[in-house]
């Protein structure tokens, strides 16, 4: 049996028929692995150690799903595994708690995904790595800067705040629109804050298709379908899901992507594709297992929890 610890956001707030993080400590649980969880909040470092007060957990899938055990100071060196699964925002008490998961032993703990590799992965800025796979793209802050790239690129693009989630603050941009100065302004503060630019894409009116990746490899897939008058395919943003299939392109993206994820040590990713573009890296808390489950007929918790033991091992599973 081994002992492992989920830094996530309060149990009681998650929806148990959408959750990945639930999923997969559902999967834990009936291997035997002892499970314990954790806030932000909960983490600390005593004498350059880093520590967790972490409740102990049983859960079951039923409107009553948890109930709570003890609680108690542990330093991480105890667990196995410590899964890093806080929803954004990725602020600056996120990059802390990264800086505080980094004080583990990594011959006794493994932190998935690893926290380096969280913190040089903002789930904007990352899809830069990857030039090729991306739409054309500006990061800026200059509102004449971003007003020349939607001329440039066809009057339509997409502006989203760099440290924004699940849809919140992007704006479909156009020319025409008589509110262009009004967006930008508000959406750079005044120009104060980058933002990302990317042409916008017509075939998001298809969906926006999520792929789970696990250790460098596609496991599963599922489209995001915006709500009737919505461009933002994002469940947050009232999207629905519906089944999918990898295509050439996807698989080729994904093999793009391999080498610098396992680089990273970013284990367990989901990436976003729109018309056979890449346009974010999910690594903080990626979702949609449940769903992927659901139209596939899969239980992807099985593979991820497989590569987990695998790592404890000392020997992690090629997919």
């Amino acid at each position: 049996m081994s002992k492992m610890l989920f830094v996530m956001d309060p149990i009681e707030s998650i929806n148990i028929n959408k959750d990945t993080t639930f999923v997969i400590m559902l999967e834990c649980q009936a291997r035997g692995h002892e499970i314990r969880y954790c806030e932000l909040k909960d983490l600390f470092v005593k004498d350059s150690r880093a520590w967790a007060d972490s409740t102990e957990l049983r859960l079951e899938r039923k409107s009553d799903y948890y109930s709570k055990g003890s609680t108690e100071s542990f330093p991480l060196d105890d667990f196995d595994i410590v899964w890093m699964r806080k929803d954004p925002p990725f602020n600056m008490d996120y990059v802390y708690s990264t800086y505080i998961l980094s004080r583990v032993d990594e011959s006794a703990t493994h932190v998935i995904n690893h926290p380096a590799g969280i913190r040089e992965s903002n789930e904007k800025m990352y899809s830069l790595n990857f030039a090729d796979y991306i739409p054309p793209t500006l990061v800026s802050k200059d509102i004449e800067k971003l007003k020349g790239f939607l001329y440039e690129t066809g009057n339509e693009i997409v502006v989203k705040p760099l440290d924004g989630y699940g849809g919140e603050g992007i704006f479909l941009v156009r020319a025409d629109d008589p509110n262009l100065n009004v967006i930008l302004e508000n959406i750079t503060d005044f120009g104060r804050t980058y933002v990302m630019a990317q042409k916008f894409i017509k075939e998001v009116s298809q969906g926006d298709k999520r792929v789970i990746i696990l250790n460098g490899q596609p496991i599963g897939a599922v489209m995001r379908v915006a709500a009737k008058g919505e461009f933002r395919s994002n469940f947050h943003s009232g999207g629905h899901p519906e089944k999918t299939t990898l295509t050439e392109r996807d698989l080729e993206i994904c093999d793009g992507l391999r080498q610098k994820l396992l680089e990273d040590r970013l284990y367990l990713v989901g990436i976003d594709i729109v018309g056979g573009y890449l346009t974010e890296v999910n690594t903080t808390s990626p979702t949609c297992v449940q769903e992927i489950n659901f139209f596939s007929g899969v239980k992807l918790e099985s593979q991820i929890v497989d590569f987990a033991e695998s790592i404890i091992r000392g020997a992690p599973e090629s997919l």
